[in-house]
């Protein structure tokens, strides 16, 4: 069950601390997803000492938690200072997505509009591939720069265009004209039966891809050993060379696997990098023998939920998931549909 009250996110922040307490190695995950907790309780004082906390320990996405601790700050009365964790996370570029999401839709929600929409714009000029493919993280990114134009009353270009079509392949019932709609919430004072029945429906649609998104705050992940560390795996547990007969058979039915997940429709998808050590401690957790094929997945989807997802399909120019060293396009990439 969610919390849904704010004692309910104070005690899930709690947990969260004494799990990173007992796991170092995954603490800025969990720290993280502490500090939410508390800003969902209203402890806003408080999650900003956990985000300072995470950036005096040099942390591995530092650009992310400077973008949360803007947005936290700005919310509770630190505009100035929010403002220049802004400046700095857009003169950082980082080349993740979340980051600039974040600060673009801090100002936003601020009614700094053009700021957004710069923010948003810079954010998809470096990390927008420049073929037709739309990586899952720059998704958000088009729509919500499709938002703020609409907003601001700017007419459609190239990138609205995409987003429009990436967006009819998820939800094709409504367009993000309807839903970006800065007019649309005067429908609800209508008192017109059929007015306010479409644009319940509207709301509906839009609601359930906000379900879907928090239903899945990680994603579908597939386990990856390198040659090295399946190696290892077989050697110290043969029983499991039935599970991966060759590492060439492995790396096969990785990109197998999500394909066919891709094809089903299934979004947020993602490879985690298995270790032998890593794997026996979670055995060991869950009381349970690595020779147990029944935990392969399960660790899987644990390595996501502390963040450890590479995000698949990677852009066909990018390195390969598989460490190749070789361009995804020229690799594993090299019988994707384009």
């Amino acid at each position: 069950m969610r919390p849904d009250t704010p004692a309910d996110h104070t005690a899930e922040a709690e947990r969260l601390l004494r799990t990173a307490a007992q796991y170092p190695e995954d603490d800025e995950q969990l720290l993280l997803q502490a500090a939410a907790h508390l800003e969902l309780a209203g402890d806003r004082e408080g999650a900003s000492g956990l985000y300072d906390r995470l950036l005096a320990d040099e942390p591995d996405h530092p650009q992310l938690v400077k973008a949360l601790q803007a947005a936290n700050l700005w919310e509770y009365g630190h505009e100035a200072e929010a403002r220049a964790l802004i400046a700095g996370v857009r003169i950082t570029a980082p080349a993740e997505a979340a980051p600039w999401e974040i600060i673009a839709e801090t100002l936003e929600s601020h009614d700094e509009l053009e700021a957004s929409h710069e923010c948003f714009s810079e954010a998809l000029a470096l990390l927008l591939p420049e073929d037709d493919e739309v990586p899952y993280a720059a998704q958000s990114l088009l729509a919500g720069r499709h938002r703020v134009r609409r907003m601001l009353g700017l007419p459609h270009d190239d990138h609205d265009a995409l987003a429009d079509r990436v967006h009819s392949t998820r939800t094709p019932d409504f367009s993000l004209d309807e839903l970006h709609d800065p007019k649309r919430l005067w429908a609800l004072g209508s008192d017109n039966p059929a007015e306010l029945k479409a644009e319940i429906a509207r709301l509906r649609a839009e609601l359930g891809s906000y379900r879907s998104a928090l239903s899945r705050p990680f994603p579908v992940a597939v386990l990856h050993w390198p040659a090295r560390d399946l190696a290892e795996l077989l050697e110290a547990y043969p029983d499991l060379a039935a599970e991966y007969p060759s590492h060439e058979a492995h790396l096969a039915g990785i990109e197998s696997s999500l394909r066919d997940l891709a094809a089903t429709g299934t979004e947020n998808l993602g490879i985690v990098t298995a270790t032998v050590p890593s794997y026996e401690a979670f055995a060991a957790s869950e009381a349970s023998s690595p020779t147990n094929t029944a935990l392969l997945p399960q660790y899987a989807t644990t390595l996501a939920a502390r963040g450890r997802a590479l995000p698949w399909p990677p852009a066909k120019s990018a390195a390969c998931w598989c460490g190749s060293g070789e361009p995804y396009r020229g690799c594993h990439g090299a019988t994707a549909s384009s």
